[in-house]
């Protein structure tokens, strides 16, 4: 028996096809899982990897592959790139060398299916996988590139006894390769699967051809939703082996969970699933570094797939904001935008919902959803009754990890946008030296406010009993119930919070384990990104219809805006991912940390975790600069966009009480919700 495998990989095409770089890449990665004696067992010299090849080399080693086998070899035939259809609606695999003539397909220029059918019939092995990363429609943007156009029934061409056919798409969808990711989306949860042993689902340490496909199905429609990976089994096929796992392995068994655990909560671990995860991971023996290489790893499809809601909510965010109601054009571009971003109807309405709601408030009009309403999964949420009708809001943020701080790469971009403004080239360093060096960061799970507090909510807690400090119940110099409260000082902030902590065990009479604080930087920066990586969560720029600050000085290529010179109510402006509003603009926020003017010397314990704040009596290093000064992000009402970005730092002296400045709490161990 001999195990005998043909890579295809596509990536050049004539001018007709759009290049697909990650083909080539598939084919090196799959090869070397397949090579890896403890993984695929294939002898490398059984191996063929096809690189960018004309019709007929491709064509002459398919037929190579299925001809003088014998019963009981395996043989694996792996395509990735272009899929292509005649006239007849006949399916060809594009070649290197494939044309177009007046937009109808050459036909000698491609490898017909139906030819390696005949050969796939004609061949003695009765064990063939074929696996297509290709599909069968196109729609070609930055980021996320589609293999050709058409439809056809893969099981009719391509079937028969003793096969396992796995497909990225149905006929009919795109086959996708997600920007961030080398390999096409398929693929790299193939390898994945294989790498990790994860794809093994019956432990019997061996991965079925069925396994491998569920494993990496199930990764990509949580990356890409509309996107839907199918098999095709014939006879026994299903039951092909393709590869060993690490039987009995703690990597491997704590991984399983994370796997199970992610779906169950979709992506965002709950707290009891949280604290089963780190018993599971001390049972196991495993490092806190292993672990989390394994949960970012498992989570990380979940990361994509909430990436590309965030970017439909701020594009849709800043078109309700630009236009409302949208007209007809503007719909069919949100539909354009919708089919790249491989998005369901239900995620779309689920986006829309919440900012079409609170735009009809505001005018009054009433705007026909695009779909019928259907049952979606509510963020979480608890609001802390501080009586006289007030609520404070709270919003779970799930436990994850995350780079802080500014990549090297985008300190060009923003001296440019510094600097095109007016400031010093020497000052502009200095101010991004503060941002940087970028690095990762393990945020525990906690609860942070939906809102800056409110002058409504100082209100309320001021006149609750004095822990050290005595607090003005109306400090504010922008009035206003719903508008954050401001001139309070950093003190006065933690003031607050302690006189909430005992109000919360006074009137529930007992101890709640519920602990409000102001949030540690790490924690503010995880949340106002709420998993983007770009300079606001809204995307790479924002405009005074999304933020309020001074538009004077737009940011990229974002138009001038309104410069309010003044604070706005809470949730004026559309809410990140994590359902918090104004974490860019309105007022700059404190933070629970001392000043520190670089994160050079950050400690170990702090990127591991974010829910402890960088001070001296903590970690015993001496701040930069002024003991007394406290830490600030956000940006405000008369900050330049700049300086509301995710990643801008600054501060000020623990006492100062300016109108620009408020802050909101965390709550780190809520009730049972």
């Amino acid at each position: 028996m001999s195990k005998i495998a043909l890579l295809i990989g596509v990536s050049e095409y004539e001018p007709v096809l759009e290049p697909l770089p990650s083909a080539v890449k598939d084919v090196v990665a799959l090869q070397e899982v397949l090579a890896h004696p403890e993984m695929g067992e294939f002898n490398a010299a059984d191996i063929t990897v096809l690189q960018n090849p004309d019709r007929q080399t491709m064509e002459t080693a398919i037929y190579t592959l299925f001809a003088n086998r014998q019963k009981d070899d395996l043989v694996l035939l792996y395509f990735s790139g272009h899929g292509v259809l005649d006239d007849s609606s006949e399916f060809y695999f594009a070649s290197r060398s494939t044309r177009k003539d007046q937009g109808k397909l050459v036909p000698p220029t491609a490898v017909a299916a139906r030819s390696v059918q005949g050969w796939m019939e004609q061949s003695r092995s009765q064990r063939q996988v074929i696996i297509l990363d290709s599909c069968f429609s196109g729609a070609f943007a930055k980021g996320v590139k589609a293999k050709d156009s058409g439809s056809v029934n893969l099981e009719q061409l391509l079937g028969g006894k003793g096969r396992a056919i796995l497909t990225a798409s149905t006929s009919t969808q795109y086959a996708l390769t997600q920007e961030g990711l080398e390999l096409s989306v398929y693929t790299h949860y193939l390898v994945e699967g294989i790498r990790t042993g994860g794809a093994d689902q019956d432990d019997d340490g061996w991965i079925a051809a069925d396994e491998l496909h569920t494993y990496a199905s199930s990764k990509v429609r949580e990356a890409a939703p509309a996107m839907t990976p199918e098999f095709y089994p014939v006879k026994e096929g299903y039951k092909i082996l393709l590869a060993k796992s690490p039987k009995d392995d703690p990597q491997l068994k704590y991984r399983k969970q994370v796997k199970q655990l992610a779906e169950e909560d979709e992506g965002n671990f709950s707290f009891i699933n949280r604290e089963y995860l780190f018993e599971l991971q001390r049972s196991l023996g495993l490092s806190i570094e292993v672990a989390t290489a394994i949960e970012n790893e498992e989570l990380e499809p979940f990361r994509q797939r909430q990436a590309k809601v965030d970017r439909y909510r701020a594009v849709f965010a800043g078109a309700i904001a630009h236009r409302f109601p949208l007209t007809p054009r503007d719909r069919a571009g949100l539909q354009r935008l919708q089919q790249l971003l491989s998005l369901r109807d239900e995620d779309i309405e689920a986006i829309e919902a919440p900012i079409l709601a609170a735009k009809q408030a505001e005018t009054g009009q009433i705007s026909q959803p695009t779909s019928p309403p259907r049952d979606r999964k509510q963020a979480d949420f608890f609001a802390e009754d501080l009586g006289n009708g007030i609520t404070l809001d709270m919003a779970r943020i799930p436990a994850g990890e995350f780079l802080i701080g500014t990549a090297d790469g985008d300190r060009a971009t923003i001296i440019q946008e510094y600097t095109r403004h007016g400031a010093k080239q020497e000052d502009v360093e200095r101010w991004i030296s503060w941002e940087i060096p970028q690095h990762r960061v393990t945020v525990p799970e906690f609860w942070l406010g939906k809102f800056a507090v409110t002058q409504a909510q100082w209100k309320q807690v001021a006149e609750l009993p004095k822990v050290k400090f005595d607090l003005n119940p109306d400090p504010s110099n922008f009035k206003g119930a719903k508008r954050p409260a401001e001139q309070v000082s950093w003190d006065e902030a933690v003031e607050f919070c302690d006189r909430l902590n005992g109000f919360v065990e006074a009137r529930l009479s007992k101890k709640t384990g519920r602990t409000y604080r102001l949030p540690t930087e790490a924690e503010w920066e995880y949340a106002c990104r709420a998993g983007t990586t770009t300079p606001f969560h809204f995307g790479d720029t924002v405009t005074t219809e999304l933020v309020n600050c001074n538009g004077n000085y737009p940011y990229g290529n974002a138009p001038g805006g309104e410069y309010r010179s003044q604070t706005t109510e809470v949730g004026s402006f559309p809410a990140n991912a994590f359902g918090l509003y104004d974490m860019h603009g309105n007022v700059w926020e404190w933070c629970a940390d001392q000043w520190y003017d670089s994160y050079a010397n950050k400690p170990e314990q702090l990127k591991q975790n974010g829910a402890i704040a960088w001070t001296e009596e903590i970690t015993g290093i001496a701040p930069t600069d002024n003991k007394n000064y406290r830490l600030l992000r956000g940006g405000s009402w008369r900050s330049n966009p700049r300086n509301c970005r995710s990643a801008n730092r600054n501060w000020f002296a623990r006492d100062s009480r300016l109108n620009f400045i408020g802050f909101r709490v965390v709550c780190s161990i809520p009730r049972a919700l």
